[in-house]
């Protein structure tokens, strides 16, 4: 649980490269994730380059902290082998939480960029990465060691819980 409340989104970052070990932990992280029906339909591009980082983040209005994190991790659907898009995205979000908790337990920083449903993300990043037309961006995470520290505030709210009926 500890690295659930300790969670949160980091936009700075130090500087210091991410080892290999620890990017692929992320990943592992990323496919032990729970997804509809049990069809896996993930795909993974981990993003290094700093030109391609500088080119997401001047076109994706919440991207300005790729241009300081080492890596980005784009997650992507596969129509493949999932044909319903609500399942692609919903296994794109467990799959993305996984790797945020698994930063946080390697000591390292990262945010959630959505992609999808923004159809100009969408658009934009496909051409940077040159994704095949079956498979869809979900989400993106900026990756690096943190240059800042934040607290995760209580995020608890008993006016959202119904018990049996609305």
């Amino acid at each position: 649980m500890k690295e659930i409340f300790k969670r949160t989104s980091i936009r700075k970052y130090s500087g210091k490269p991410v080892e290999k070990e620890k990017t692929e932990q992320l990943l592992r992280a990323a496919m032990a994730a729970p997804s509809a029906r049990n069809k896996k339909p993930w795909h993974f591009i981990v993003i290094r380059e700093r030109d391609m980082l500088e080119k997401i983040a001047a076109f994706h209005p919440y991207a300005s902290m790729l241009t300081g994190a080492d890596c980005a991790i784009l997650i992507c659907g596969d129509y493949r082998l999932e044909d319903q898009l609500g399942y692609l995205a919903i296994n794109g979000a467990a799959a993305t939480e996984n790797m945020l908790l698994e930063a946080v337990s390697l000591g390292l920083g990262a945010c959630w960029l959505g992609i999808y449903p923004r159809q100009e993300r969408m658009k934009a990043i496909s051409e940077v990465t040159g994704l095949p037309d079956y498979i869809v961006p979900i989400t993106l995470v900026s990756v690096g060691y943190p240059a800042e520290e934040k607290v995760q505030e209580e995020r608890f709210d008993e006016d959202r819980i119904r018990y049996d009926r609305w």
